[in-house]
């Protein structure tokens, strides 16, 4: 299974810094036996979205090829759940301040067909994430990672044309945060 994960964080957590905590989760996840990380983005500042009255986050998206025989969709989605509890992850306030977000926005068969989950999985995994599409934050490095990346039948590329402007313009490439899985 082919998998596109994207990173967020705003708060140091134990680390002491956003940029770190996700240096660690995407370390950890390429490290466990079964995921080969198949393409990485570069680190992003980006501005607030939804509850905008907090710090600017670090965002990355990492591209995986994942083993169905060992993980299963919501096997993924539990094992990236367990960096977020690694980093302490809290939920106080929904779109809130966070130590770290893993989200699963994409899955496909080893053929490139895009998964959906079709209700299959409840509310806990909903694939493709049901806001990738409009969240710039997140389209921008995914595009970096993978640039001829589709969403549905859309071109990653014409999903970002999409976004508003602004939001486009407030995902800044960190050239100088060197990361790597």
């Amino acid at each position: 299974m082919k998998a596109v994960l994207a990173f967020g964080a705003n708060l140091p957590g134990d680390l002491g810094d956003p940029a770190a905590q996700i240096t660690r989760a995407a370390a950890n996840l390429a490290g466990t036996d079964g995921i080969t990380v198949t393409a990485a983005s570069a680190m992003y500042a980006t501005d607030p979205w939804g509850v905008t009255d907090q710090d600017e986050f670090r965002n990355s998206v990492l591209c995986l090829d994942v083993d169905d025989a060992r993980f299963s969709p919501l096997d993924l989605l539990h094992r990236c759940q367990e960096e977020e509890r690694a980093a302490r992850r809290v939920r106080d306030r929904h779109w809130g301040p966070r130590t770290l977000d893993v989200d699963v926005v994409r899955l496909a068969d080893a053929a490139g067909v895009e998964l959906t989950s079709d209700g299959r999985w409840g509310e806990e995994l909903i694939v493709p994430h049901p806001w990738a599409h409009a969240r710039a934050f997140v389209l921008v490095p995914w595009q970096d990672a993978e640039p001829a990346a589709t969403l549905g039948s859309v071109a990653v590329a014409d999903l970002i044309a999409a976004c508003p402007a602004g939001e486009v313009a407030g995902v800044r490439a960190l050239p100088d945060v060197a990361w790597a899985p």
